[in-house]
């Protein structure tokens, strides 16, 4: 009998979560300049001293902002429909708004998180050239690189720098990183996207993949809370069990791929138009009217419709109903098209961004 020794499992890099961010910020100074938890600070002051580079991963610029539980940072969902709450553009007579879903446009003002029951929400907002200048300051004579935008460097030099880049701009260093920071994953995870989860997760083993392995001294730091399943896969190094748990959830809160979704946009008057022409399946769920998510516009042309003249439904069908609401929108656009209907419209199957 032949025998072999396998290894199955081998930690490349330590892995890291801070046990409360906020805490560990209040208690270090030079952290809290550096917008960084302790552990954070410490484990890119280890890196430096031993001559190697520390890559900084922050969100990209421009994400929309979105609501997140002020205690946990679960993203706030609709009781409704599950779909994002967000504020409304536009405050009310007294200064303050009411969240209110993307999806269906239902207000909750008691809105209680799903996970941990807090009241308070927070914003997700994020600044990848601040957090350059931050940590300049906390790092006096060490050299900062960043990359990102329309400057994406595709290597950085070898030796202690900080390189700050931002998601999917992450340049290689010879002999890999001696430390990588991911921050603010809240931020990431809280976006207003059905694929936020499992673009996070691609995004950490990316950045992850660059560091030096544990033996050498690499080590990763995600600042983010570590009982979020995405946070505990990245420690596992589990990219097929977060997959499998991620369709598990879509499925038992009806979200693609365990259904499918078409986001009809387009003026009020030319969406009622295409659905009352469109046979929709008798399984079909129509959520909305909303406005168009923020950052979102039209090709019109040059008869673009003011902003708040535009809007979007959704449409829920169960997955084996994709072929039958995909067929009734097409038939649909095109009675519209023959009777030359005016109203221009869009319309998106299986959007990765629906609010």
């Amino acid at each position: 009998i032949a025998s072999a020794n396998v290894v199955v499992s081998r930690p490349a890099r330590k892995f890291t979560p801070p046990p409360d961010s906020d805490q560990a910020l209040a208690r270090d100074p030079a952290a809290r300049a550096a917008r960084l938890p302790a552990i954070a600070f410490a484990a890119a002051r280890a890196a430096l001293g031993a001559d190697r580079g520390v890559l900084v991963q922050v969100p990209r610029r421009g994400y929309v902002p979105a609501l997140a539980c002020a205690k946990c940072r679960t993203p706030a969902r609709c009781r409704h429909c599950n779909g994002p709450l967000a504020l409304p553009q536009a405050a009310g007579p007294d200064g303050t708004a009411t969240p209110a879903c993307r999806w269906c446009g239902i207000a909750d003002a008691t809105h209680r998180c799903h996970a941990c029951g807090a009241r308070a929400l927070r914003a997700v907002v994020v600044g990848a050239g601040r957090t350059a200048e931050e940590l300049g300051r906390a790092f006096p004579g060490v050299p900062v690189v960043t990359s990102g935008g329309t400057e994406v460097k595709a290597t950085a030099p070898a030796g202690p720098a900080l390189v700050v880049a931002t998601v999917g701009a992450e340049p290689v260093t010879a002999g890999g990183y001696g430390a990588a920071l991911l921050l603010d994953g809240w931020a990431l995870l809280g976006r207003a996207d059905l694929r936020a989860a499992e673009e996070t997760m691609r995004r950490w083993l990316t950045a992850s993949s660059l560091v030096r392995p544990f033996a050498d001294g690499g080590q990763v730091v995600v600042v983010a809370d570590a009982g979020i399943p995405t946070v505990q896969a990245l420690v596992r190094w589990d990219p097929i069990g977060h997959a499998q748990s991620q369709l598990a959830e879509r499925a038992e809160v009806g979200f693609p791929p365990a259904v499918h979704m078409a986001a009809v946009d387009g003026t009020a008057a030319a969406v009622a138009d295409l659905l009352a022409a469109a046979t929709l399946p008798p399984e079909a769920e129509v959520l909305g009217p909303v406005p168009l998510p923020p950052g979102e516009r039209l090709p019109f042309g040059a008869d673009d419709p003011e902003p708040d003249e535009v809007q979007r439904m959704v449409i829920r069908v169960p997955r084996g109903r994709g072929l039958a609401l995909g067929r009734a929108l097409r038939e649909a656009q095109a009675a519209r098209s023959a009777r030359r209907a005016e109203g221009a419209l869009r319309v998106q199957i299986d959007p990765l961004r629906v609010g």
